[in-house]
């Protein structure tokens, strides 16, 4: 099975967005994928800033990247576009950095204006970085994802449904064993 990367572009440590990722990982890990979550938010702020691509921290986070066969990145969407902090790893890296690589972008947001972000913002920018295949990702909207006074993470069943379907789609691509979990949902 293939090396995913899964990576959230959300500045904040209670972020529905890192849940959602990690909630997904867990059906990717079950899947037979090794999965390597990726939070920009712990990467060095100086480092991000001033674009330091000596950094260690860059570094690593550019090795990752590197040593993924697949990539799922997750997005809160501000200002109809992918968060600043996800823009300011993204440019750190080599500019073909997904070359070769599946892509999986997912984004949550406030308002179904900003459903099209992931195709208007973030998908040209993941193009321009050579990735063999980009799936189809998915929008969800905060509403729909509820965490737990526990930590459980729900989702809205047709948000639910839809994520699990671009999920198992960019296993497939990656040659994932989605039918032994369709029924798990």
């Amino acid at each position: 099975m293939a090396t995913i990367l899964s990576v959230s572009g959300s500045p904040s440590a209670t972020s529905r967005t890192a849940r959602l990722l990690r909630h997904l990982d867990e059906r990717l890990t079950a899947q037979g994928h090794e999965v390597i979550p990726l939070d920009v938010r712990t990467l060095p702020p100086e480092a991000l800033l001033q674009a330091d691509f000596g950094h260690p921290a860059i570094a690593r986070a550019a090795a990752l990247f590197e040593q993924a066969e697949g990539v799922v990145v997750g997005t809160p969407v501000y200002k109809a576009a992918y968060s600043g902090l996800l823009k300011a790893l993204l440019d750190l890296l080599p500019q073909y950095a997904l070359v070769g690589k599946t892509v999986l972008p997912l984004a949550t947001g406030g308002s179904t204006a900003h459903v099209l972000a992931i195709d208007y913002a973030l998908r040209p920018v993941l193009a321009s970085m050579g990735p063999a295949h980009i799936t189809p990702g998915w929008f969800t909207l905060d509403k729909d994802i509820t965490v737990g006074d526990d930590g459980t993470l729900t989702v809205a069943p047709g948000s639910a449904e839809a994520l699990l379907q671009v999920t198992d789609q960019f296993s497939a691509a990656l040659g994932g064993r989605t039918t032994l979990l369709a029924a798990t949902g």
